[in-house]
């Protein structure tokens, strides 16, 4: 009706029915708010308040826009409506008589409700809160007359387990100050050793560590009291004689430390704290007993400790001292034994040598052409196993080189080929050896000791190839780092014996085969260069050692 176009102009649901059948008018808010309007019956039955009429069956008697119809005068009242989402809306519901109409106006009041149900559960949790609070602060009370005791206990006990369990005099004595200053408020405590009529600063936690190594006394009657092995307790403005005086009287504990009558030291705790200490001092003359127990049976410690690791130090030096003994004795008794055999074996050379060259030029004069070139083979093979004993004795002159004390310049991969032709009969006909080498200049080294580390490495690797195998070697040379990777395609080592191969002495090899000193010499050797050595390995598949030296 056009009548009721101005209740357009209200910003809230407006609604004009005749009767419980009859709608006359919906303003725009009310069709915009509730869009599935249907009728008014499901409108209504969709809407309910507080007040309920006993005993009906009348479903309509519980809807606020039946009762707010049927009224005869203006009805109000607040409302919960539940919309299309299945959410809650709070209304305050006014109906206005006018006539045979009913002007039914819908005030959305869903925060106004929402507020005041959050601030009634506010103030129940408040209250909740407020009691709780009331019981938390009694609880805290007995809370901490238990922990004041529990943590005297505790303290106790786990300064006694630190002093137990350490040998150590810094540990001991930090953990010990640690837990006394946190239990005293102090903001510095330290240990300090009697040394004659004074005290030296050994141990310090908290303010000016700087202390530590500074010799301090104290006052006569504070001495007669240490020494009478009682705590001495006092507001004091200096913390020793000589002291710079503090700006406030700070609380100043003097603990002495006895073991077996006789005062070894003091614990001094500082703290700005105005206290009575009662049962404190209990805690502080336990501490002080064990810690005086405690000290002394740590620095017996640490000397006996001290002892054994001299001990162990001249031993590993009288292992190395031994082992470099061994390989000198080993290449000067090999260098004498090369140099023999050498001057043996050039003297027959020589005269073979000589006559071979006889015998080729009498060949040249024989007329029988078969018979001819029969001496001409015997000759050619006479001759170059002539050169090949001479290559052999020159190349073992060159292996011990005894006179290459000093470092000197060496190309490693002639070093390598040079250690291969010594062990040729241990590869020959038997292993193939693969040779990877890199451009390598030449290097700072010892290079007769180097050969000796092949030596060792390649024959192990024979050795450990039982049938036919392959051994790879490879040179690189990068950023002035040289590596040197021998691999061979043996046995291989156990993972229990991996470690165990550059230690003296220890060897898989069958009694006179091997020493056990090879690859521990070698290591020292590696060492002696400033360089490494590891070792891989897998069982049945092969094992590969890699040498890095560092040529700067």
């Amino acid at each position: 009706m056009k009548k009721f176009d101005f209740f357009n102009q209200y910003r809230d649901p407006v609604i004009i029915v005749r009767d419980y059948e009859n709608v006359v008018f919906r303003n725009n808010i009310f069709c915009r708010v509730f869009q599935h309007f249907g009728d008014i019956r499901k409108f209504a039955h969709k809407m309910s308040f507080d007040m309920c009429p006993m005993d009906s069956e009348n479903v309509d008697l519980y809807s606020p826009i039946f009762q707010a119809i049927v009224s005869t005068e203006n009805f109000f009242a607040r409302v919960t409506y539940l919309n299309s989402q299945n959410q809650f809306v709070y209304y305050d519901l006014t109906a206005i008589k006018r006539g045979a109409y009913t002007i039914i106006f819908l005030v959305d009041v869903t925060s106004e409700v929402l507020l005041q149900d959050k601030q009634k559960e506010r103030e129940v949790f408040q209250h909740k809160l407020s009691k709780l609070e009331e019981e938390n602060d009694e609880l805290q009370k007995i809370r901490q007359k238990a922990q004041s005791q529990a943590i005297r206990i505790a303290l106790i006990n786990k300064v006694s387990n630190i002093i137990r369990e350490s040998m150590d005099i810094s540990v001991i004595l930090n953990s010990a100050l640690k837990e006394l200053a946190i239990m005293f408020g102090c903001f510095r405590a330290y240990y300090a050793s009697m040394q004659e009529a004074e005290f030296c600063i050994e141990e310090t936690f908290g303010e000016n560590s700087t202390l530590k190594g500074k010799k301090i006394s104290f006052d006569a009657l504070v001495m007669k009291q240490l020494r009478a092995n009682r705590t001495s307790i006092s507001y004091s403005l200096m913390e020793y004689v000589g002291a710079e005086p503090f700006k406030q009287s700070v609380l100043r504990i003097v603990v002495p430390v006895f073991h077996l009558q006789k005062m070894i030291g003091v614990l001094v705790l500082l703290s700005y704290q105005k206290r009575e200490l009662n049962e404190e001092l209990e805690i502080l003359e336990a501490i002080s007993s064990q810690l005086g127990n405690a000290i002394l049976r740590a620095e017996l410690y640490q000397k006996n400790a001290k002892n054994v690791r001299e001990l162990k130090k001249a031993l590993e030096e009288l292992k190395e001292t031994q082992l470099q003994l061994i390989h000198s004795e080993k290449m000067a008794s090999l260098g004498q034994l090369v140099a023999g055999v050498a001057h043996e074996i050039n003297t027959p050379v020589a005269s073979i040598k000589s006559n071979n060259s006889i015998i080729s030029k009498l060949i040249s004069k024989i007329e029988q052409e078969d018979l001819k070139e029969m001496f001409n083979e015997i000759n050619a093979i006479d001759s170059e196993a002539i050169q090949r004993i001479s290559n052999i004795v020159v190349s073992l002159k060159k292996f011990v080189r005894l006179d290459e004390s000093e470092l000197q310049e060496a190309n490693i991969n002639k070093e390598l080929d040079l250690t291969l032709d010594l062990i040729r009969h241990e590869t020959k006909n038997k292993i193939e050896v693969v040779k990877n080498y890199g451009e390598i200049p030449p290097i700072k080294c010892y290079p007769n000791m180097l050969n000796q580390v092949f030596t060792n490495i390649l024959v192990n690797a024979c050795q450990a190839i039982e049938n036919e195998g392959k051994i790879t070697i490879t040179t690189e040379y990068d950023s002035n780092i040289l590596t040197v990777k021998i691999r061979d395609t043996g046995r291989g080592i156990s993972p229990e014996n991996l470690n165990k191969i550059f230690t003296a002495g220890y060897t898989t090899k069958n009694v006179g085969v091997g020493t056990g000193l090879g690859l521990a010499i070698s290591q020292k050797i590696i060492d002696k260069h400033n360089g490494k050595i590891k070792v891989n390995s897998e069982l049945g598949v092969g094992t590969e050692f890699i040498i890095t030296i560092n040529c700067e």
